[in-house]
């Protein structure tokens, strides 16, 4: 997250050319990717422990 809040900063700038915003731009869709794969991963997992928990649980006793 810190690399893309500077390359925001960079590409902001009006000292940064063009050809630099592009080059900036391109690792931060990059970056994007990485942190998407990783959520979704990170998603597949917890949903696989909640699953494992639902199963372990006893079933609810009738009253």
């Amino acid at each position: 997250m810190a690399r893309l809040d500077t390359i925001l900063t960079q590409m902001q700038s009006e000292d940064t050319t063009l050809a630099e915003s592009v080059k900036l731009y391109a690792e931060a869709a990059s970056l994007m990717e990485y942190c998407r794969a990783t959520l979704e991963k990170a998603s597949l997992q917890i949903d696989e422990i909640d699953a494992k928990r639902s199963a372990a649980k006893p079933a609810a006793a009738d009253d």
